[in-house]
């Protein structure tokens, strides 16, 4: 997926931004993919690999840093998780 994807996809409301936002959501099945910045924290990534191989979502290792994926989302901090709603 592209980045203008992700444009797009923040428009229409369909991402969560924030990695606790993200595993609440998916603990209860409501994620079908996450986008990870590139220096996104280990225990997190861990966290979101093992609820995705659970509930069957991917996962997306982007190679951008979370202070450029902030500026993305247009946030004025920096973003290492962002969850794709089903």
């Amino acid at each position: 997926m592209s980045l203008a994807d992700i444009k797009k996809l923040l428009d229409n409301k369909k991402l969560l931004i924030g990695a606790d936002r993200v595993l609440k959501n998916m603990r209860i099945n409501k994620i079908e993919k996450v986008f990870v910045s590139s220096n996104c924290r280990d225990d997190i990534l861990n966290d979101i690999k093992h609820f995705a191989s659970i509930n069957d979502a991917s996962v997306e290792e982007l190679t951008i840093p979370n202070d450029e994926m902030g500026a993305i989302c247009k946030k004025t901090f920096s973003v290492s998780v962002i969850g794709l709603l089903k």
